[in-house]
């Protein structure tokens, strides 16, 4: 059962009301804790994560309680800060284990491999999270944040792209994160490596055509993603050696991949309408998965309200609202059980494409033809 009251402002602003969305913060001392031990306590990353939150899901089950979308900001402090406290305690951490870790006589070779796989697991499933958060605010120091996070695991053209390229076009064949019908996470992962690249690198060129500017001015943000991700690397050799920068490229690939299965997870199968003419409809609730699992919510700051972040992308997290299955999709299960089921293509297929007929029924009963849109053939949107 799930309770749908709306908070007031004076509730939502209550310590004990933002403590939860605080857990990530357990990732620092729990990664510390397996490069100190070594051996099995290296699985401990991923099990306080992902299948910790998983069985606290079944445990607390859904939370559809919606804050007040008119609270203000200094009733949000206590959730902001943790988004601000977040981007130095994971630079302190990330560079201070890639220190400690080339220099642990303790860990093998393999050891620091699984080490930095958990190392990967907090600066993708927490960092990369809190970087989303932090682009879609107006304080460019905030935006700043997000670009560090991002540069930590060489991401940086995500922010580009999310912004410039899937917020605009999600739904239609111009989107590369928008994973097909019957595609599996293997055929779109390749994928929407080479094609979100080009769509972020294309998108900034293209705002500096309409100034009169060629893409080598330097306000493109290219530049900067460039400077701050060969800094992070330069840094890691300074500190690690050569060890040091293949330790801090595997975290960032384990970072990248968890980003892209849980892109993969959030739009599967789902579209907007077109028009004719490379006219589509306006994006809404429908076209992202929603899920209102308390637990993993609290991990990763309600990224799981995807439907109503698209529709208000401007709303901080707290303020994010829980749709119900008349205006959006409900995933069955949270991100962690969802994007463990996307790496084994039948499990997804068998769980996600009825419902995604189901999908196509309920909102689009006039379409007969969905080849298109399976195969995004449907023209570009203008």
């Amino acid at each position: 059962m799930t309770d749908q009251t709306t908070l007031a402002p004076s509730e939502v602003a209550r310590i004990g009301r933002a403590l939860p969305f605080w857990l990530s913060l357990g990732l620092i001392p729990v990664v510390w804790l397996s490069a100190t031990q070594g051996g099995w306590w290296l699985v401990l990353p991923p099990v306080c994560s992902w299948f910790l939150f998983s069985a606290l899901d079944f445990a607390f089950g859904l939370n559809a309680q919606n804050a007040d979308p008119e609270t203000s900001e200094n009733d949000l402090f206590w959730y902001r800060l943790v988004t601000l406290i977040w981007p130095p305690l994971q630079f302190i951490s990330l560079f201070g284990l890639i220190w400690y870790a080339s220099r642990a006589g303790h860990l093998s070779g393999g050891e620091k491999l699984a080490l930095f796989f958990g190392v990967g697991v907090m600066t993708g499933t927490v960092g990369i999270n809190y970087s989303h958060e932090l682009m879609h605010q107006k304080a460019k120091w905030e935006r700043n944040l997000g670009d560090l996070l991002l540069a930590m695991v060489l991401y940086s053209h995500f922010r580009s792209e999310h912004l410039l390229v899937h917020h605009r076009y999600i739904g239609t064949p111009r989107d590369p994160v928008t994973a097909r019908y019957n595609e599996g996470f293997h055929r779109f992962y390749p994928r929407v490596l080479r094609q979100s690249w080009h769509s972020a690198f294309n998108a900034e060129k293209a705002m500096l055509a309409r100034k009169d500017k060629p893409w080598t001015d330097r306000s493109n943000p290219f530049w900067r993603y460039w400077g701050l991700q060969a800094a992070m690397l330069v840094l890691a050799l300074l500190l690690g050696g050569w060890v040091g920068v293949g330790l801090f490229i595997v975290q960032a690939g384990v970072a990248i991949w968890q980003l892209e299965l849980v892109n993969y997870v959030e739009h599967y199968g789902l579209t907007r309408k077109h028009l004719g003419g490379g006219k589509y409809e306006h994006v809404k609730p429908r076209h992202s998965w929603n899920a209102a699992h308390k637990a993993s919510n609290w991990l990763l700051i309600n990224l799981q309200r995807h439907s109503d972040h698209h529709y208000k992308p401007d709303r901080r997290f707290p303020l994010l609202q829980n749709h119900e299955q008349a205006d959006a999709p409900q995933l069955p299960y949270g991100y962690p059980v969802m994007t463990m089921a996307a790496m084994v293509p039948p499990i997804w297929r068998r769980i996600m494409n009825p419902k995604v007929r189901a999908w196509r029924d309920r909102y689009y009963p006039e379409i007969t033809d969905w080849r298109p849109y399976n195969r995004a053939e449907n023209p570009a949107p203008r």
